[in-house]
């Protein structure tokens, strides 16, 4: 569910006193954060990095000691 339709559904649900309280309320902050918008446009224009396959290559330690299944014995008590 997106957040236009959470909101949705609150607000059908208000009586009209409070839909005019949250009236006022979205017009002040409107008012106060006028680059809102914008800012959340250009966040999403941020292109992504593509992942690249193999990039952590090399980075693990093999061969694996010959106990690695062996269970811990940190853990010896939930068994």
């Amino acid at each position: 569910m997106t957040t236009d339709t959470a909101l949705w559904k609150v607000v059908l649900n208000m009586p009209d006193a409070l839909k005019k309280e949250l009236l006022h309320y979205a017009e002040y902050l409107l008012e106060k954060y006028p680059n809102a918008q914008e800012n959340t446009k250009k966040s999403e224009e941020i292109p992504q990095k593509p992942r690249l396959a193999g990039s952590m290559k090399g980075t693990f330690v093999l061969p694996l000691p010959d106990d690695f299944d062996e269970p811990l014995e940190d853990f010896e008590e939930y068994m």
